[in-house]
């Protein structure tokens, strides 16, 4: 179903010289634009809607080569590649990049967020803008902030309370916050790669995981998944990046245009999410998806307080935590 390492290795080195010779002698910087998903979701729409906006603002001046459907790799091996300079821009969820921006981590406190406004309004303060910069000492520029929706547990049993998922193997995003979260819980954490998790949980490598109900369907785990259990735990940020080499090599004018275009992007990605949640959950309905509430919430917020406790003096302090989950 999806891509071997050895075959995303090769992808990602051999990518732009196959688009070159796809696409023929396409005017304007090539820019390779990895996608994880098909034409249809938000997550390569973005990069559409991009790419006519600087057909208007900048044209002859950027031809995006956009790769979807992870052919490049999951999201770390992407972010490699963009280190790397065999990728120029793509997405990525904040816990994607903690093992480059640990900081990062704060954005994925379970529980510490109450809804999109409230997220989007501390990312528009002075923590988006330190956030932005150390991204960018390492090797990739923040053109953005988007808002992927709230990550909900996923498994192929209704395991609505923190007791229910004791014992049981569950993939987790390739983040030490992530890892603290669910073994605390008394789970047993696995990092898997988003590419491999379908086949992970068919074969029954790992029982359950979490994930965004846009990617839920997007990856198609419904069908081996059935069961959504809406915690809504963390808020999936995530960021609009390029490869912070290319855009030093960019003319003022064209990173001024880049830069607008993905402002605009920002705002579209996110009204997109928020259809593409519906129109999921209700695909996922037809095809046998089943939808379940969390019990006992003070016990799961509980353990999300244990993951504050266990991380705060790596986030700036348990009072610095507080203070944004209580912010306007």
């Amino acid at each position: 179903m999806f891509p071997s390492r050895r075959m995303v290795g090769a992808g990602l080195l051999a990518a732009p010289a196959l688009l070159a010779a796809r696409t023929g002698q396409a005017a304007g910087r090539p820019v390779t634009v990895a996608s994880l998903f098909g034409e249809d979701k938000p997550e390569t729409r973005i990069w559409r809607r991009m790419a006519q906006i600087l057909e208007r603002t900048a044209p002859g001046r950027f031809d995006l080569r956009i790769v979807g459907n992870a052919a490049l790799g999951g999201e770390k091996e992407v972010a490699e590649g963009m280190r790397l300079g065999s990728v120029q821009a793509s997405l990525s969820t904040i816990s994607a990049l903690s093992g480059w921006v640990p900081d990062g981590q704060l954005l994925d406190l379970p529980f510490l967020f109450r809804d999109r406004g409230h997220l989007k309004r501390v990312l528009a303060g002075p923590l988006g803008a330190e956030l932005k910069g150390k991204y960018e000492a390492q090797g990739f520029v923040v053109l953005g902030f988007i808002n992927y929706g709230a990550r909900h547990l996923l498994a192929k049993e209704p395991l609505t309370t923190p007791a229910a998922i004791r014992g049981k193997r569950i993939r987790v995003i390739q983040s030490p916050l992530h890892t603290e979260l669910w073994s605390g819980l008394g789970a047993y954490p696995t990092p898997i790669p988003i590419p491999e998790t379908y086949n992970a949980l068919k074969t029954g490598v790992v029982d359950c995981m979490d994930l965004t109900e846009s990617a839920y369907v997007g990856f198609r785990l419904h069908e081996v998944v059935p069961w959504l259990i809406e915690t809504g735990h963390i808020w999936a940020s995530g960021v609009i990046m390029v490869q912070a080499a290319f855009w030093k090599g960019l003319s003022a004018g064209d990173r001024e245009a880049l830069a607008a275009a993905a402002a605009e992007g920002t705002s579209y990605f996110d009204e997109l999410i928020v259809t593409d949640e519906e129109a999921s959950m209700a695909k996922a309905a037809a095809e046998g998806g089943k939808v379940a509430q969390p019990e006992d919430r003070p016990a799961w917020e509980a353990g999300a307080r244990k993951v504050w406790a266990a991380f705060a003096s790596k986030l700036g302090g348990l009072d610095r935590i507080e203070a944004i989950a209580a912010g306007a």
